[in-house]
């Protein structure tokens, strides 16, 4: 399977983006998809994960009740709404996919997509 990231850019504090993950190849599988992000502070960060069906969501500690995360199962993709943005949060921001449950460290995750930059202005 492969992804690809997208929706990223320039915002100021307090905005918001949506950035989306494309998933192409082997699409029938059961595929759970993460969010990880790279920051000035963290290599690779959790940020948000959804099950293959959907059935959960997780998110770091540093996002919950500002960022949400979805599936359109009709154009294959893993959204990903963040609200309230910080300078915090800029950094690269990944999607990864993985066969099965719903996992939170990188290490779990086989399918990488090439990173979308989010900067958030202060």
């Amino acid at each position: 399977v492969q992804l690809q990231a997208s929706g990223g850019g320039l915002v100021q504090a307090g905005g918001s983006l949506n950035l989306s993950c494309g998933i192409s190849g082997h699409t029938s599988g059961r595929y759970s998809v993460g969010w990880f992000r790279s920051t000035p502070k963290k290599e690779r960060e959790f940020v948000a994960a959804i099950a293959w069906n959907s059935a959960g969501t997780y998110y770091g500690d540093d996002v919950k009740g500002r960022f949400t995360i979805s599936r359109d199962n009709a154009k294959n993709a893993v959204l990903l709404q963040m609200n309230s943005l910080k300078p915090g949060d800029t950094g690269v921001y990944y999607c990864a996919a993985r066969q099965g449950a719903l996992m939170l460290a990188t290490r779990y995750y086989r399918n990488w997509g090439q990173g979308t930059q989010v900067t958030v202005s202060s």
